[in-house]
């Protein structure tokens, strides 16, 4: 009997593909939807999640990753954005000698205990996951309920979006969904879903998700249900444009 999939690595197939971005909007989603989130991340090398949370982080994922034992439940910090459900964040923020302890096999391990805590107290817990290429972005993928790989809208992107899956293949796993990052239309025939652009860039001061228009958000929505099973009551701005973007 399949269980109902409460944790997911959205997982950017080349650097910049927006996995970040796309993290917080989507958790954004799901609390909208009244559901309790709580991101975090394995992109040690960026730490963008972190970019998220005003104020000073006390304790990050690095610093549980690398401890006997982690209490994550304790320490993750409640984002400024206004939903029905939670939506709270346990990014990385850590310096360079720790992220080298967080890199490690051992490491990797204890991240799978943590995700596993953050599963108890959240209704779904989304990975911030960079190309798998190292320990916590391979503990990320293979520990993860569901993956969703992140593509740029290019014929570039599709190229690495296959070779990312041939590393998953590798790796013991495979991906549930796949998509189109900042464009309106599917660039090829592996993809699910296309999201476009929306009107607010770098790191907004709101998700855009929040703003339920027509076009950018219902595209969200629909990543957030595949990813997760789990129908989205939102109303957006026209009716009749949540129809799944599929070729």
């Amino acid at each position: 009997m399949e269980t109902t999939p409460t944790t997911a690595a959205i997982t950017g197939v080349t650097g910049g593909a927006g996995a970040t971005r796309l993290t917080t909007e989507v958790g954004t989603a799901l609390a909208m939807d009244g559901a309790d989130v709580v991101l975090t991340d394995v992109a040690f090398g960026t730490q963008g999640l972190s970019d998220y949370v005003p104020g000073r982080i006390e304790t990050d994922l690095v610093t549980l990753v690398t401890n006997d034992d982690p209490e994550p439940a304790a320490v993750t910090e409640r984002l400024p954005i206004d939903t029905v459900g939670r939506i709270e964040c346990l990014p990385s923020r850590a310096s360079f000698a720790a992220l080298a302890r967080a890199k490690t096999a051992g490491a990797a391990r204890t991240f799978e205990d943590v995700l596993d805590a953050l599963a108890g107290e959240f209704d779904y817990v989304l990975v911030d996951t960079p190309p798998v290429a190292t320990n916590p972005s391979v503990a990320a993928v293979t520990s993860a309920d569901r993956v969703g790989l992140l593509s740029p809208g290019t014929p570039r992107g599709v190229d690495a979006l296959q070779r990312l899956r041939a590393r998953l293949t590798d790796v013991g796993t495979t991906d549930d969904l796949a998509v189109a990052n900042r464009t309106d239309t599917l660039p090829d025939g592996s993809i699910d879903i296309a999201v476009p652009e929306s009107d607010r860039t770098g790191i907004p001061e709101l998700p855009a998700v929040t703003e339920l228009d027509a076009r950018f958000a219902p595209a969200v929505a629909t990543v957030a249900e595949e990813l997760v099973d789990r129908p989205l009551e939102l109303a957006f701005e026209e009716p009749g444009l949540t129809e799944r973007l599929r070729p």
